[in-house]
């Protein structure tokens, strides 16, 4: 099943957001179909609209047109008349996005926005290979972690506890050499009930807010927010500067060991989900039936692999997720996924492309088979549509889909809350 949900586009450009809080003005931007999506061959138009305190402004407005995350392949200028002009994006020949890109100047400041629309993006494959031993490389991973029994500390937080819920900050020993940590929350009564394991955005970060969740320990789950780096969440902060200094640059784990399978960052992380999920499935008051994986960006690829590699799960819970068809900027003028190698020297190398197979969302989200909800946006430049849509097309497990063209990279907190509701109503 897909949701559309239609309102007024007001969402980021390349620069800053489409619609800033409390801002001066407002951007309006209406393509002429109504869920944003065409046919390849259809042509887009988009009414374009300016307002500065609510009044319309009649100023002259400059566009590129760009293939998804692309460079411009068209230029021009409109003169809005009441705040308002019509521009015609043209057509795609083949599926995709094209993103409407808009800067106005009013005295000395400027003024931008954009906006994406759709060409048949159902009809949207991976670049990214299947590899013929995918699954040999990561069942001999796992088993080799495995040989490494799950150890776990466990410390009590009693500021983050409540009359109703209680919280732990765990140390997992996830293989021979990494742990992670993590906050468990689990509703406070003697009770089984389900659990969700929940992988981080992007970043070398500590856990800042595990309550901001609280509500699915309030409504019947057990809940592990993870981090991936081994960062203590109680460290101090110079701690973390100096622990973090020793990493190239904020996401640069997801360049480390690119060149092998065998060495790449982020294996140890895939391995760290799968084996959380063994410890989540150790806990007395696990309802045992129910596993859940839940996250956005690249908390949502996490879910996605974790629930590609792990037949225990038996939901997903995805938004906007990062690591998918992350080779495609290899081919040219194709758009690739987050973490945009193409924008590093040296990344799209043959050997690196064939290291990228083993650990891209496209190859496990092929294999899923509990059902998932995914949640993307069209104006999103982090994790691009384009690959969203790619990694929808190919689920062929039960799915069902939120899409929000206004989005960027976020959801709001009802989109938020609603998911642990499905998850709720997928309890077996």
């Amino acid at each position: 099943m897909i949701v559309l949900l239609s309102t007024i586009f007001n969402t980021i450009s390349v620069f800053a957001e489409n619609y800033p809080y409390r801002s001066d003005y407002l951007w309006t931007t209406v393509p002429n179909h109504a869920d944003w999506l065409y046919k390849t061959g259809e042509k887009a138009k988009v009414e374009v609209g300016f307002y500065l305190y609510g009044m319309p402004q009649e100023i002259e407005v400059n566009y590129e047109i760009g293939p998804d995350m692309m460079p411009a392949t068209t230029t021009g200028k409109v003169t809005l008349k009441n705040g308002r002009a019509t521009i015609d994006m043209g057509t795609m020949k083949k599926p995709g996005f094209l993103d409407l890109r808009l800067t106005a100047q009013k005295g000395d400041k400027k003024y931008q926005h954009h906006v994406k629309v759709g060409f048949s993006p159902e009809q949207l494959k991976p670049y990214t290979k299947n590899p013929a031993d995918f699954d040999t490389f990561w069942k001999a991973t796992l088993e080799e972690a495995r040989k490494t029994p799950v150890s776990v500390s466990c410390k009590y937080v009693d500021k983050y506890s409540t009359n109703e819920t209680d919280c732990y900050l765990l140390k997992i020993k996830t293989d021979n050499r990494h742990s992670i940590y993590g906050y468990l929350t689990k509703p406070k009564d003697n009770k089984k009930h389900p659990v969700v394991l929940c992988p981080p955005g992007a970043g070398i970060k500590t856990i800042k807010e595990p309550m901001r969740n609280i509500f699915y320990a309030k409504n019947g789950f057990i809940r592990l927010e993870m981090e991936i780096h081994g960062l203590n969440p109680e460290m101090t902060d110079e701690q973390f500067k100096e622990i973090t200094a020793a990493f190239d640059y904020e996401n640069g784990y997801l360049t480390n060991g690119l060149d092998s399978r065998d060495n790449y960052y982020m294996k140890h992380v895939y391995v760290a989900c799968v084996r959380a999920i063994d410890y989540l499935t150790s806990l007395p008051d696990w309802d045992g039936k129910n596993v859940f994986v839940q996250g956005g960006s690249q908390g949502g690829a996490l879910s996605l692999i974790t629930a590609g590699l792990d037949s225990r799960v038996t939901a997903c819970v995805a938004n906007h997720p990062a690591l998918s068809d992350m080779a495609g900027y290899a081919e040219k003028g194709r758009t690739g996924g987050y973490p945009h190698f193409n924008r590093l020297n040296s990344m799209l190398t043959p050997a690196k492309i064939e290291t990228m197979a083993y650990f891209d969302v496209v190859n496990f989200a092929r294999r899923i088979s509990c059902p998932v909800y995914l949640t993307w946006g069209y104006n999103d430049n982090v994790c691009p549509p384009t690959t969203s849509y790619i990694v929808w097309n190919l689920i062929t497990a039960p799915k069902e889909s939120l899409i929000t063209p206004i989005n960027e990279h976020w959801t709001t907190e009802t989109t938020n809350y609603n998911q642990m509701i499905w998850l709720k109503e997928h309890q077996k």
